[in-house]
């Protein structure tokens, strides 16, 4: 079982944008959970605890044991509103999930063995093209994060998806190629930086 969090709700009957102002007013955050083939349930959560949950920056891959008057349900977010000037949470969507859900979600690449990479020893740069990776996996069984290898690569060489370590049975959605991560850039030579130093 994946790591999880845990959140107090209550149900509320009503909906609309009054309803959902007066909520907020009172330091509550309206949501929802919906899927697994049962009716929607709206509640309202503690603004301060959803906030919190939501900028430790995981939210989205790590599920929620959501205590609703007593009865738990084991729930994913999947959709967030914030508010456009204080980015605070207004609303959120809560997925039901159980151990047979399967899922795409974004989840952060980390690169492992950064000393044993010749090209960073020779001053290169670890040029990122993707920060995370849509994977589709079990809801109990989402990565906090990917290790991707990067031993032995030299000046030029790309870094791949077949480079990273995947959990058991997780794929990438884009599964029509070994798709890049990252590049291994050189270092800039002395003229190179003369030319950018003359154009600037």
């Amino acid at each position: 079982m994946a790591k999880t969090y845990a959140l107090k709700a209550e149900e509320r009957e009503r909906a609309g944008k009054g309803i959902a102002r007066s909520l907020r007013r009172a330091g509550k955050t309206p949501a929802v959970i919906y899927g697994d083939k049962k009716e929607p349930v709206k509640i309202t959560l503690n603004e301060n605890e959803i906030n919190v949950e939501y900028n430790r920056g995981q939210l989205f891959t790590t599920l929620c044991s959501l205590d609703v008057a007593g009865k738990e349900h084991l729930v994913l977010a999947r959709d967030v509103q914030l508010h456009p000037v204080t980015d605070v949470v207004e609303h959120v969507d809560f997925l039901r999930v159980t151990d047979k859900t399967r899922l795409a979600v974004d989840v952060p690449v980390q690169f492992i063995n950064e000393d044993k990479c010749p090209s960073l020893e020779q001053k290169g740069t670890l040029n990122v093209v993707r920060f995370t990776i849509e994977l589709t996996c079990r809801a109990t069984n989402i990565p906090d994060f990917i290790e991707v290898n990067i031993e032995g690569k030299e000046h030029g060489d790309a870094v791949k998806v077949s480079d990273a370590t995947l959990p058991d049975g997780a794929v990438p959605v884009i599964s029509d190629r070994d798709f890049t991560i990252a590049t291994l850039v050189p270092p800039k030579t002395a003229e190179q930086e003369e030319a950018e130093e003359a154009a600037a």
